[in-house]
C-alpha cells in the first residue's frame, strides 16, 4: 500500500528553515548526547517525509531536535508521527497538571510499563527550561488538598512531627547517596515519596503545616532529581526538578523554588548545554533568593557565575566574588538544603576558571576543593579527584594526574553512580595514548577490571 506523505513534518521543517540534511544532522546531535550514533542522513529524512515512521528511540530525538530549533515543545502528532492527538505521560507532567499528581506519576510503582519506560528512558529536552513564574504556578490552597488522605496522627491529621520526619529523611537520603552514590538510594527515596509523603501532603492540616509539608515534598523531589541525574536518568531528573519547582510555588516558598531552578539549570549545564536558556534559569534561581539564607544565596550565585563564564568574563568573576562573600556569612545547620560546603564552592570556582581558560588557577581551585572535602563527602571527593586528574593531564602533568586517578579508582567500587562511570570512561580515553607509561598502563588495567 502506498504511504501517505508526512505533510506535518514537512511544514515543521519549513518553519525551521531546515533542509533534510540539516534536520538529519540535528537529530544525530541529539542522539549522540544520549549515547547513540545514528545512521541518519538526508535520504533517511526523505523516507520520513514520504510517510515512513522511524523506530524508537529515533522519534524522541527527532522531536527534541525540532523543539530546540523552533523554541517550543513538539509532539508526535505535531510531527506527523501519529494519526491523532493522544494523552501521554508527557501531558500528565505539563505545567498545567497538578504537581501532586505529577509526583505520584513519577514515584508510583503501579505506573504502567510503557509510561514507566518513557519516564526512565525519555529524552532530556531544552524546552523543559521554560519555567512559568512562581506566582503563575501557585494554586489556591484548597486545590492542593484533594486526593487520598493519610491515617497518620489524631483523626487523620498531620502536624509538625511529619514535617520533622521529612527533614530527617532528607538528611539521611542525601548522606546515603553521598556515601554510596544514588543507584541504591534512589529507589528507597522513591518509595518514601510515593507511600508516605504524598499521603501526608493530602491529609488535613493547618495552613502553616500544609505549606511546610509542600516545601519538604519539594526538597525531597529535588533530591530525587539529583539522584536521577547521578544515575544517568536525565529526562526523569528534569521532570523531578520541574515538579519540585511547582510544589515550592504552591508552598509560596521562594527558597525551595530557587533550589529547584538551580538544580534544573545546573543539570543542563553539566550535560554540556550553555545556551541563554540555561543561563536565564540560573538568573531566575539567584533572583528568587533575595530573602533566602546566605548559604542558599551563595549556592545559586556560584552556579550563576558558572553559566555567565560562557558569555561574559567580567560578569562571571563579579558574581563569583558575590557568592564568596555570601559564603563567608554562612552560619547554617547541617542539611542538604541548608549548607553549602567550602569544597563545593572551590569546585565550582574551578569550573568557572576552566571555562575562562585559567587552567593553572583551576588546578589550584580543585586542589583547595579536595583539601576542604570532609569524610562525609565521599562521592564529591571522588568526582573532584577525577576532574583534577583530567585538568592536570590537559596541562601535560601525567604523573600528577595518575596520583589522583589512582585515588579515584580506589573509591570508585564503593559508588553506584553514572557520573563516576562517565569519569572512568573519560580516564580510559585520556590514558590510552599513554599506555606505555607504567602507571598509566596499571590504571587502564584496573579500569578494565572495574568496568569492561
Amino acid at each position: 500500500m502506498p504511504r501517505t506523505p508526512n505533510t506535518r513534518l514537512r511544514h515543521l521543517m519549513e518553519e525551521a528553515d531546515w533542509s533534510p540534511a540539516q534536520l538529519a544532522a540535528a537529530v544525530k546531535v541529539v542522539a549522540a548526547e544520549h549515547g547513540q550514533q545514528l545512521a541518519c542522513d538526508r535520504s533517511t529524512v526523505s523516507r520520513w517525509l514520504s510517510g515512513t515512521t522511524p523506530r524508537p528511540p529515533v522519534p524522541a530525538f527527532l522531536l527534541e531536535a525540532l523543539a530546540r530549533r523552533l523554541g517550543k515543545p513538539i509532539t508526535a502528532y505535531d510531527a506527523g508521527l501519529t494519526s491523532a492527538p493522544a494523552r501521554t505521560a508527557m501531558s500528565d507532567l505539563s505545567w498545567e497538571a497538578d504537581p501532586l499528581r505529577k509526583l505520584a506519576i513519577l514515584t508510583s510503582t503501579d505506573t504502567g510499563p510503557s509510561r514507566r519506560l518513557h519516564l526512565a528512558a525519555g529524552v532530556f529536552t531544552l524546552t523543559a527550561l521554560a519555567v512559568p513564574e512562581a506566582a503563575d504556578l501557585a494554586r489556591p490552597k484548597a486545590a492542593t488538598r484533594h486526593g487520598p488522605s493519610s491515617s497518620t496522627g489524631r483523626n487523620g491529621r498531620v502536624g509538625r512531627a511529619e514535617v520533622d520526619h521529612m527533614q530527617t529523611m532528607a538528611r539521611l537520603f542525601a548522606q546515603a547517596a553521598e556515601d554510596h552514590g544514588a543507584g541504591h538510594v534512589q529507589p528507597v527515596l522513591n518509595y518514601y515519596l510515593s507511600h508516605s509523603v504524598t499521603g501526608w501532603v493530602h491529609a488535613p492540616a493547618t495552613d502553616t503545616i500544609h505549606r511546610q509539608l509542600l516545601t519538604q515534598a519539594s526538597q525531597l523531589t529535588t533530591l530525587l532529581g539529583l539522584m536521577g541525574a547521578d544515575c544517568g536518568a536525565d529526562a526523569l531528573a528534569q521532570h523531578c526538578y520541574r515538579t519540585a519547582a511547582h510544589l515550592a510555588a504552591d508552598a509560596d516558598d521562594m527558597t525551595a523554588f530557587a533550589i529547584a531552578l538551580r538544580a534544573l539549570s545546573a543539570h543542563a549545564h553539566e550535560l554540556g548545554h550553555h545556551t541563554p536558556a540555561v543561563h536565564h534559569v540560573a538568573e531566575r534561581a539567584a533572583d528568587a533568593t533575595r530573602h533566602a539564607p546566605a548559604a542558599v544565596r551563595a549556592y545559586t550565585h556560584t552556579h550563576l557565575a558558572v553559566t555567565r563564564a560562557h558569555h561574559d568574563r567580567y560578569a562571571a568573576l563579579n558574581t563569583l566574588t558575590i557568592a564568596e562573600r555570601l559564603h563567608d556569612k554562612t552560619h547554617a545547620t547541617p542539611g542538604p538544603f541548608t549548607t553549602y560546603s567550602t569544597g563545593a564552592l572551590h569546585y565550582q570556582r574551578a569550573q568557572i576558571l576552566t571555562t575562562l581558560g585559567d587552567h593553572r588557577e583551576a588546578v589550584q581551585a580543585l586542589t583547595a576543593s579536595l583539601r576542604h572535602r570532609t569524610p562525609d563527602e565521599r562521592r564529591a571527593t571522588t568526582l573532584t579527584r577525577a576532574r583534577l586528574a583530567e585538568t592536570l593531564l590537559a596541562q601535560g602533568h601525567l604523573d600528577a594526574a595518575t596520583v589522583h586517578w589512582q585515588a579515584f579508582l580506589d573509591t570508585y567500587p564503593l559508588l553506584h553512580s553514572a557520573r563516576a562511570t562517565r569519569h572512568l570512561d573519560t580516564m580510559r580515553q585520556l590514558l590510552r595514548p599513554h599506555s606505555r607509561h607504567h602507571t598509566a598502563a596499571h590504571l587502564l588495567t584496573q579500569a578494565t577490571d572495574l568496568h569492561p
